[in-house]
């Protein structure tokens, strides 16, 4: 089962950096006000997991560097369950004014990434 874990894993990678989308082109100071606002983000992910990827390719498409933290080492493993209160990926952590949310969805993740940035 691990075998083929693997080879699907690699599939996926293979598949998206063969068809990777193209992203957004803004102006210098647009694009600043999008790195600020993603500095606030971190994105707990799988490298194979395909809901992972799917998150991954909608940040490339909007032009959105969030910081990305492999949940199956630690300390992000422990972060994620901690904060989260379960280790599921794709999770984003987002703070704002203080207060920090959780998101799981991978569909909720990519739909507000493209409200947020579009």
């Amino acid at each position: 089962m691990k075998l083929i874990r693997w080879i699907l894993g690699r599939i996926i990678l293979a598949g998206n950096a063969l068809f990777s989308p193209k992203g957004v082109t803004r102006d210098s100071h647009a694009q600043q006000q999008v790195d600020l606002k993603a500095q606030s983000m971190a994105l707990y992910q799988f490298e194979a997991c395909p809901f992972c990827v799917k998150v991954r390719r909608a940040m490339k498409r909007q032009s959105v560097d969030i910081e990305v933290r492999n949940a199956k080492t630690e300390p992000h493993r422990q972060d994620l369950e901690q904060g989260g209160g379960r280790v599921k990926v794709p999770c984003l952590r987002i703070e704002k004014d203080g207060d920090v949310t959780w998101m799981y969805e991978s569909s909720d993740i990519v739909s507000y990434l493209e409200k947020e940035f579009a």
